[in-house]
């Protein structure tokens, strides 16, 4: 009986101790976790600490090193640093020969200013040269720009020799408007570019005009011209107002292999064109070109600036040449220009640009006979040897067509 007692004891014990751990447990349950926070977005992201990886991409097989095809030679493969490559010296270019230059463009100034010829050769053709004709015929030389005193004169020269002629054929209409042409061009004029000093120092050449009429230009050709004559140039870049002239003027200097001289922009311009004639002088060049700045005829003070810089030239050695550059299309303004510029400085020679884009080719009449100085250079377009020397038969020929 004891036995059986002590046996149930026992086994009260063992349940309760069962269950004392059962409870204790459930105790002990963690409660569940809170919910996660929203996400700082002005928090920087989380960085990888050191010894983190990368979580291998569940759905792609491992490859061992000896299934991963590497680049032949790859391996042994060194690291090539490129050298930069040194920088050239742009090539100098050898200028077309000016001799015959412009005959060479006959063709293309003839198509623009054939105009005039044709329209003269038109009406001296008709069978009766009335009044109204010849009015037609002055109307026609005022439009292209020839000027009204050389108009009267060609007018009256070809009445006269027209009522002598009798009977016209075209080829003696030719000719003779040919003669009157020519005759108001002066012939006789000397038109070299004076580029041959008398003393020992370079040829001194002025480039004036105003702005827009392409004398930056002008003179950058006119420097290709010299070189093609075998001549060796230095350019003053004179125009500190405009830091893109002096650019320009470099950019054409050293396509032909002529040095210029600047300074600083805003700088003193006749400070410049001193410092291009003394560096002329030390390198023995043949030539300087100067390169002034583009003034308003109307602004008397800027004027009278550019008569500083011939007078400042002018103690190295004396000008030998004053090149004023016109712009063709601008007609009888062009004469108010040159006047103005011809009582500043001495205007020795003309240049006149844009010929091509024009039908009023009498302009290089109208401008010799305002300013008594010759037209010595033309420009026939913008290629870099469209700078052609003035050739009076040349362009006489073109007028009239063949």
């Amino acid at each position: 009986m004891e036995t059986v007692i002590l046996a149930v004891v026992i086994a009260v014990v063992v349940i309760g101790a069962l269950g004392g751990l059962v409870i204790g447990s459930r105790r002990r349950k963690q409660l569940p976790p809170p919910p996660p926070a929203a996400p700082d977005i002005t928090a920087p992201p989380a960085e990888p600490h050191v010894g983190d990886e990368a979580e291998a991409p569940h759905d792609e097989e491992r490859r061992t090193i000896e299934e991963v095809d590497l680049p032949e030679g790859s391996a042994a493969a060194p690291v090539v640093v490129e050298e930069p490559l040194p920088t050239e010296a742009p090539a100098v270019e050898i200028p077309e020969p000016t001799a015959g230059r412009l005959v060479r463009l006959r063709a293309r100034l003839s198509r623009s200013q054939n105009a005039l010829g044709k329209g003269l050769l038109t009406l001296l053709s008709r069978e009766h040269l009335d009044e109204e004709t010849w009015e037609e015929i002055e109307d026609t030389l005022l439009t292209a720009d020839v000027g009204v005193q050389p108009t009267q004169e060609l007018v009256e020269r070809l009445r006269e020799r027209v009522k002598v002629l009798g009977t016209r054929t075209p080829d003696e209409l030719r000719g003779l408007l040919r003669e009157e042409l020519l005759q108001l061009l002066v012939p006789e004029f000397d038109r070299a570019v004076k580029t041959d000093s008398n003393l020992d120092t370079p040829g001194i050449v002025m480039v004036v005009g105003v702005n827009g009429t392409g004398k930056t230009t002008t003179t950058g050709k006119l420097a290709r011209v010299l070189v093609a004559d075998g001549k060796s140039v230095v350019l003053g870049a004179a125009d500190t107002f405009r830091a893109a002239a002096a650019d320009q003027l470099q950019t054409w200097g050293e396509r032909v292999g002529a040095r210029t001289v600047r300074g600083p922009e805003g700088g003193d311009p006749a400070s410049v064109a001193f410092d291009a004639v003394k560096e002329g002088i030390e390198e023995g060049a043949d030539v300087v070109l100067i390169d002034t700045a583009g003034r308003l005829h109307t602004k008397t003070g800027l004027m009278d600036e550019l008569g500083k810089v011939k007078r400042v030239v002018e103690k190295h050695a004396p000008l030998d040449e004053v090149l004023l550059v016109l712009d063709a299309t601008t007609g009888q303004n062009g004469l108010v220009q040159a006047r103005v510029f011809a009582e500043v400085v001495d205007i020795t020679g003309i240049v006149l640009t844009k010929l091509d884009g024009t039908a009023k080719g009498g302009i290089v009449i109208a401008v010799q006979r305002e300013l008594g100085v010759p037209v010595k250079l033309v420009g026939l377009g913008e290629g870099a040897d469209d700078l052609a020397p003035f050739e009076p038969e040349a362009f006489v020929d073109a007028l009239i067509g063949e």
